[in-house]
């Protein structure tokens, strides 16, 4: 089993660094992102916010590396959404290795690729807002590899369920602005939930704002490296179970369609 999922991480991989110099745009861009976009919103934001995070640098930071997880791996979907139309899946099928290990693969490799695209932008965040102790690191790359891998998960469940390229672009638009937005990545938790309290945001979408991963994995980095805001084991868990969703869900659905088609 292994040897056939190793085969499709090398083929994964191959495919993700055929575009190196565009993932080395990418990274810079999101360099670009902290370097200029976070420090001018640092006087712009308001005094009560300023009270709380101190710098929005050092707030943003998490978060890009967060961003960064997610975009990339949600690139496998547009991959094998590009596979179905093309019918480049008749090959993967032909392979000599179950739908089962076929499935696997492909979540597992979107996962890594998320992971490793996250890298430099993970260590920017380290060499600037302090390193954590050794279990603390171990901890940030378990939860940030589950949340990769459920990213991946909900990426090919999206790419097999849509028959076309525009509405997988529609669909990963949706997905992308509920997440980004509803999330603890650009703006603190707290500022959310204050939000839903005076009536000017949904408490539905504050909700979402408390469960989703990207807010748990966010908040954790920054409780390790920043000492706010305060950890909560239950984000771990909502990680946890988020990745187990996506990733169970994905395959299956993988294994079915791709045989109908």
């Amino acid at each position: 089993m292994m040897k056939a999922i190793l085969y499709l991480l090398e083929h994964d991989f191959r495919n993700f660094f055929r575009y190196k110099w565009w993932l080395v745009g990418l990274i810079s861009m999101n360099l670009a992102d902290l370097f200029i976009m976070a420090i001018v919103y640092n006087y712009m934001i308001s005094g009560a916010v300023a009270s709380e995070i101190k710098s929005y640098f050092n707030f943003f930071a998490p978060g890009l590396a967060v961003t960064g997880l997610f975009a990339s791996a949600f690139m496998i979907g547009r991959e094998i959404n590009m596979e179905r139309r093309r019918e480049v899946h008749h090959y993967m099928l032909s392979l000599p290795m179950t739908r089962l290990e076929l499935a696997i693969g492909r979540v597992l490799s979107g996962g890594l690729r998320g992971m490793l695209y996250m890298s430099p932008l993970l260590l920017t965040c380290f060499i600037f807002l302090g390193f954590p102790n050794v279990w603390q690191f171990f901890l940030i790359l378990a939860v940030l590899f589950l949340l990769a891998v459920g990213i991946s998960g909900l990426s090919i469940a999206i790419a097999v369920s849509t028959s076309s390229l525009e509405k997988f672009i529609t669909a990963r638009g949706l997905v992308y602005y509920t997440l980004f937005f509803c999330s603890s990545v650009f703006y603190p938790l707290s500022l959310i939930q204050q939000l839903g309290q005076d009536g000017k945001f949904p408490m539905v979408l504050v909700t979402l704002a408390e469960i989703n991963p990207l807010s748990n994995a966010s908040d954790m980095i920054r409780n390790f490296l920043l000492g706010y805001p305060p950890f909560a084991f239950t984000s771990i868990i909502n990680v946890l179970a988020f990745s187990a969703i996506f990733t169970l869900g994905a395959a299956f659905a993988y294994m079915k369609i791709i045989e109908r088609t």
